[in-house]
């Protein structure tokens, strides 16, 4: 040990600490550039006709065979869709 390093350990390990965090928060704010621009809101996308009606189908479907794969549901709905939509 060193001569700091021992005075760090007499002075009591939360003032050694306490010490290595202020230089360590020095050293960051030394190399940081301009702040970062604040982030833009996301605009919300408009769902459509047809994927509202998908939607109302395939839960439709999903309420009544639980057990079914997502693939043979989703092909189902979409066929019920399409009828719908005709």
């Amino acid at each position: 040990m060193d001569a700091n390093e021992r005075e760090i350990y007499r002075r009591g390990y939360a003032d050694g600490y306490g010490d290595a965090l202020d230089a360590a928060r020095r050293d960051i704010g030394r190399d940081m550039g301009s702040p970062s621009p604040a982030p833009k809101a996301k605009k919300t996308r408009k769902v459509s006709a047809y994927s509202r009606r998908y939607g109302v189908e395939y839960k439709r479907l999903k309420r009544k065979h639980p057990r079914m794969k997502f693939g043979a549901l989703s092909k189902k709905a979409h066929a019920a869709t399409r009828k719908a939509m005709k």
